[in-house]
């Protein structure tokens, strides 16, 4: 049996096709998402609401505060342990989700081997206060492997890639890609043409201004401190900066679309990472031919028919 990962830009329609597949197929979802796992942060994360999660299961949503931490190595622990469960309940799971490094963790493992410190940790994120751009200036220079890949705005995940570049002496990125991909795996991606995706993108990002994302971020920001590492999710970032009167309504609303699809296009350069990869463009493809193609790899994938996977 294999396991399926179906991966792609955000916005490109992953969620509306797997409720549909979901429903016919009986499996359930373990999302591939680091958003997505964090309470209160729904309209701006794009997480299946309420009644689409009744339609299908969804896992590994929505069960972390937004001020604790987690990573991809406790992804990969959560999700096989997931995977496990279900396989005993004779319930196939689906991996959905476009988060690259969580992707990497499934498929490849994840090296965890450093530990974390904090003393260390303090001294950077004090130099980063002291000289805004030098933690990046300085992966740049000892891991430019791991800079390509870690967004400039991404503290949390530069001073943990120098932690362990001055604690061991080995780039990171290195440690993390030292394991082939799994054949367990099959992974699929779903794509479309660029101006439908980008269009797609701007009209989500206006849906989700209209659900109320504004009041969301409001909220969170009366409860949490608006440094956290979550709060560096596209769109929530951006009100935060309008609230503290950096800019005004339209320029964020500007930002917000701007920034999700230049995401969008980073996801899509990782994911050409992997070169087993069955892609899918949904521009080209008609709804039912895309469901047709997903059903049959999904059913070979699990052994057969839409039963007891086991």
């Amino acid at each position: 049996m294999k396991y399926i990962i179906i991966s792609g830009p955000t916005a490109v329609g992953k969620t509306d096709i797997i409720l549909e597949l979901g429903q016919k197929l009986n499996f359930h979802v373990i999302s591939v998402d680091s958003r997505q796992v964090y309470k209160h942060m729904d309209i701006g994360t794009a997480k299946p609401t309420v009644e689409e999660q009744k339609l299908v299961r969804h896992h590994l949503i929505d069960f972390i505060k937004p001020d604790e931490y987690y990573n991809a190595f406790q992804y990969r622990q959560d999700a096989l342990k997931i995977q496990q469960k279900l396989l005993k309940q004779g319930i196939y799971p689906v991996f959905v989700g476009g988060t690259g490094l969580y992707i990497d963790a499934l498929t490849k493992g994840m090296f965890e081997g450093v530990p974390r410190d904090e003393n260390l940790r303090k001294e950077l994120s004090n130099l980063e206060k002291q000289e805004p751009g030098i933690l990046r200036s300085m992966l740049e220079k000892y891991d430019p492997a791991s800079a390509t890949r870690i967004h400039p705005a991404d503290i949390k995940r530069t001073i943990r890639a120098l932690e362990v570049y001055m604690k061991t002496g080995k780039k990171i990125s290195e440690l993390q890609h030292h394991h082939s991909i799994s054949d367990d795996y099959i992974i699929i991606v779903l794509n479309r043409n660029r101006d439908e995706l980008h269009e797609r993108i701007n009209t989500r990002v206006d849906a989700m201004i209209k659900n109320g994302l504004v009041d969301e971020v409001k909220k969170l920001i009366m409860k949490y401190p608006v440094n956290l590492n979550a709060f560096q999710t596209i769109g929530y970032k951006e009100l935060i900066l309008h609230f503290e009167r950096k800019y005004d309504f339209k320029t964020a609303i500007h930002l917000i679309k701007r920034n999700t699809r230049r995401f969008a296009r980073r996801q899509i350069i990782w994911l050409r990472r992997y070169k087993n990869a069955r892609w899918f463009n949904l521009s080209e493809l008609s709804r039912k031919e895309i469901l047709t193609l997903l059903e049959n790899i999904i059913t070979k994938a699990r052994g057969g028919g839409n039963g007891n996977p086991l």
